[in-house]
């Protein structure tokens, strides 16, 4: 079982930045692969990026891709997520995500555990 929580959402002005962070029980946290989604009002959940267990490999949905930077601390059992260059339909709950598995993937439902969200408002 493992429990994730979300920290560092907030309220931004459009071209700021944000660290979300997401920090995870258990102890083979380095086994998971993690993921962020993020769901928008009146939207579905849709993939943000993905990290491998080692950290090594990582991904990212092509409206973020370059803006946007996942990485893990699995000393610390966290996940990170530096967003960058703001806009307003960045506005979403953003989620982190963990998969007991090795391999990668973009789908919602493939992963296994979920935190609770974190809130991120850019006003233009």
């Amino acid at each position: 079982q493992v429990q994730l929580v979300e920290s560092g959402g907030g309220l931004v002005q459009a071209g700021g930045s944000l660290r979300l962070s997401c920090a995870a029980s258990g102890r083979t946290f380095s086994s998971y692969v993690m993921g962020w989604f993020r769901q928008a009002p009146g939207k579905e959940r849709e993939f943000v990026a993905y990290i491998s267990g080692s950290g090594g490999n990582t991904y990212y949905a092509g409206s973020v891709k370059g803006r946007f930077t996942i990485s893990r601390d699995n000393a610390k059992n966290t996940i990170y997520l530096q967003i960058n260059s703001l806009t307003p339909p960045d506005t979403a709950v953003y989620y982190c995500a963990a998969r007991s598995s090795v391999v990668l993937t973009t789908r919602s439902s493939d992963y296994n555990y979920w935190g609770q969200g974190t809130q991120v408002t850019v006003s233009s």
